[in-house]
This record gives structure tokens, sequence and C-alpha cells, in this order.
């Protein structure tokens, strides 16, 4: 990293789904990717959640 680089405010890591990547360095597409694999694993926790629950549920009107 440049001195000149540590004055600049950093921008919040955030990705559109679509958006250009041509103007991103290595560094940016990495960020993005680490905070795209994390928002994976909160929606898979999600999921399987929500799997446990509706299973609960119907055991529990099998009866």
């Amino acid at each position: 990293m440049r001195d000149d680089d540590t004055d600049r405010p950093r921008r919040p890591v955030s990705h559109t789904i679509g958006e250009s990547l041509d103007t991103l360095s290595l560094d940016e597409i990495a960020a993005r990717i680490a905070l795209l694999r994390a928002e994976i694993e909160r929606l898979e926790t999600a999921k399987s959640g929500k799997m446990t629950a509706m299973d609960r549920a119907t055991s529990i009107f099998k009866l």
C-alpha cells in the first residue's frame, strides 16, 4: 500500500449482483468474495433452521 492511499477514506465493502468488476482491484475483489461467502453461510444457516422447524412441525401434525 502506498502512503497516499492511507489518507483516503475506505469505502465500505458491498456488492451489487451483476455490477461491473472492471474497476476493482484484486484486494477489492477478494473483499467482495469474502463478503459473499459470509452471506452464503448466513443464508445456509437460516435455511437449515427453517428446515428443522418445518420438520418438527410436520412430525407434530402427523400424529
